[in-house]
């Protein structure tokens, strides 16, 4: 009796040993480096043009020529439309899909973004074909091009969070600290 129970257990220590032979838990550090960063995999984010917006909702004609329509999630404690909502702007949302709908985690108005800003050392515009022109002489360093990409404004080499963004007011914000511009004319 004694026996077989011996012969039992070390065939099931045997079978167990060679069943888990292959399957090593990988390592966290390699699933990060195959995901990689989001610059070198591409912009998630999604543009086009705003069709129809209510209070929580943005219906969006992409650039590809699909209509999606892009919820905010009540459980939102932070403002995630920046620049207001009308119909016949051009928006750029980075969004989530849960439950089948489509949420906003972002999005930026760009026709609102466009235009002349000014603070104390920079007055520069930013214009639709991703140029940026700066109108001082003294300014170090002037931006030159902009883009969205991943729901930040990159200018030139600066990457940006837009904290905020009105008719007449940009919020920007970088590890180099906050930066407020007013509407230029």
């Amino acid at each position: 009796m004694r026996r077989t129970f011996y012969f039992i257990m070390s065939l099931f220590i045997l079978v167990m040993a060679f069943s888990c032979k292959d399957n090593k838990p990988k390592s966290v550090l390699s699933e990060v480096e195959a995901a990689g960063d989001s610059v070198s995999t591409g912009d998630s984010t999604v543009y086009g043009i705003m069709v129809e917006g209510g209070m929580n909702s943005i219906v969006l004609l992409t650039d590809h020529g699909d209509t999606l329509e892009y919820l905010v999630n009540p459980n939102d404690t932070f403002e995630v439309v920046k620049g207001g909502k009308i119909d016949g702007d051009r928006f750029a949302i980075i969004g989530y899909k849960e439950y089948g709908d489509h949420f906003m985690r972002s999005a930026i108005n760009l026709t609102t973004l466009l235009g002349n800003w000014t603070s104390l050392d920079r007055n520069f515009e930013i214009k639709e074909d991703g140029t940026v022109t700066s109108s001082l002489q003294s300014e170090k360093n002037p931006w030159t091009a902009w883009k969205i990409w991943n729901g930040k404004l990159v200018l030139s080499k600066d990457t940006f969070d837009i904290e905020s963004l009105g008719a007449d007011s940009l919020s920007l914000e970088n590890k180099s600290g906050l930066f407020v511009f007013t509407r230029g004319k």
